[in-house]
């Protein structure tokens, strides 16, 4: 039996699960994590740590049709400028009661299109986190950057305010894929925001591309691809477009009958794949590749490749904090999200508390969980001595999960008495592997396809 058969009698084919970028996952938060449970987890932090910060900016000027983000579009400035004035505001809130000393091992800012912000408001911006919270020794500050959205002069605010990562997204050169998903970019538009990136000394450079997009095909992704490798970007996520239009109205504009089958998706993700590793990248996880000497390439050789709701990282701190509209912070003690409408948000800020509308609190056997669920997802592989003497379970204990969750992929995954491993082979089925450990309920979430 081949392996595209063992994949499809094992369900790969028909599974729709999480990507796991947190355990539980969202839709499992509840309201039962509110501010105050937001204020004393800050609170909580140990004086002079490192924490993580994410900054969300959910306008764009252009609606992509395939994008699932809580995003909004806006071709004036007002709201952006009132939005800005409210993160201020915010960030202000997070300064009077973080603990002191506490610097930044990570800065990202995301959206929406972050680079719609001015010069000046991106300075503003900058300014007002490194305030409240400065940048610690060797810290990373990264921004996604809309190559269609992006010039000199913000770019030199960018640069001047510190700025050392940037990520561009490409999803696929080829016009018509392009045409059909709203996106429309250019690979000399691409090439130049890249050019401009590294002009002003940027030199870690990410960069996003898709595969299951409509009337995608091996050879147009082997072009798209073969474009971005011109670019020698330092690390790639090639993510499987998730079609969710129950949960993102505009993708109700991509034709549903235009869309690869899942066994098609395989076969677009590998012809991917194997042009990332000719060319001389390392496999970080399921769908990420970084070039030699790149972070997460060096995290994962120790070890210390993490994952969080931006994908893979070589964070090593263990609280993110997120702000902004719909934004998630992560904490040693659970989950807290923002409420997802910008008017809501603003609301809670402008009247001098945070806006936590959600959350989960860890309980029972999550933190437990979570670890064993991220080691899958970042090495394909839980090691018996960590999680025994980390969490306190027994061997038995142990061992006694791996075969349950090992129970339905037989000859995907090697059980002894140090380890468990997923084969090679096995690797397409890390988040369905991983789902056989989750302990709440998969049935009501819509997740997008396992591949």
């Amino acid at each position: 039996m081949n392996t595209e058969s063992q994949l499809t009698r094992l369900g790969l084919f028909d599974a729709r699960v999480p990507r796991y970028t947190s355990y539980p996952t969202a839709p499992h938060f509840s309201t039962s994590v509110d501010e105050q449970d937001f204020t004393r987890w800050i609170g909580e932090i140990r004086p002079g740590a490192r924490i993580s910060l994410y900054i969300h900016v959910p306008f764009c000027r252009r609606l992509c049709w395939f994008c699932a983000c809580r995003t909004q579009g806006t071709q004036s400035d007002a709201p952006v400028r009132a939005y800005l004035d409210t993160l201020k505001a915010e960030i202000a809130l997070l300064g009077a009661i973080l603990p002191q000393g506490v610097t930044l091992s990570r800065l990202h800012w995301g959206g929406g299109t972050p680079t719609l912000l001015s010069p000046e408001m991106m300075t503003e911006l900058a300014d007002a986190i490194f305030d409240v919270v400065p940048l610690g020794e060797d810290a990373e500050f990264s921004v996604e950057i809309d190559p269609n959205e992006i010039d000199e002069p913000r770019l030199d605010a960018l640069a001047a305010a510190g700025m050392n990562r940037a990520s561009i997204g490409v999803q696929d050169f080829n016009p018509e894929i392009q045409s059909i998903i709203g996106r429309i970019q250019s690979y000399e538009v691409t090439r130049d925001a890249v050019d401009m990136i590294r002009a002003r000394g940027v030199s870690s450079l990410n960069a996003d591309i898709l595969f299951g997009l409509p009337y995608q095909t091996k050879e147009r992704i082997s072009e798209s691809v073969q474009k971005l490798l011109s670019l020698s970007p330092d690390r790639v996520a090639l993510y499987g477009y998730a079609h969710v239009p129950w949960m993102a109205k505009r993708q109700q504009m991509i034709p549903s009958d235009a869309l690869p089958t899942p066994q098609d998706r395989l076969a677009l993700f590998e012809t991917a794949r194997n042009l990332f590793t000719w060319d001389g990248y390392h496999e970080i996880g399921i769908d990420h590749f970084a070039r030699t000497g790149d972070g997460l390439d060096i995290a994962q050789r120790a070890g210390r490749l993490r994952r969080n709701f931006q994908g893979y990282t070589d964070d090593a701190s263990d609280t993110l904090i997120g702000l902004g509209a719909s934004s998630i912070s992560r904490f040693p003690q659970g989950y807290a999200q923002n409420a997802s409408a910008t008017s809501d948000y603003t609301k809670h800020i402008r009247a001098g508390s945070f806006a936590t509308g959600r959350g989960h609190a860890y309980t029972g056997n999550d933190t437990l969980i979570a670890r064993l669920i991220e080691a899958l997802m970042c090495d394909f592989r839980i090691d018996v001595a960590e999680i025994t003497e980390r969490f306190g379970i027994s061997d038995t204990d142990l061992q006694a999960m791996f075969r349950k969750a090992a129970a339905a992929f037989p000859g995907m995954i090697e059980i002894t008495d140090s380890a468990f491993t997923i084969v090679p082979d096995g690797r397409p089925l890390t988040r369905m592997i991983a789902r056989a450990f989750d302990a709440y309920d998969q049935t009501k979430a819509g997740h997008s396809h396992a591949i």
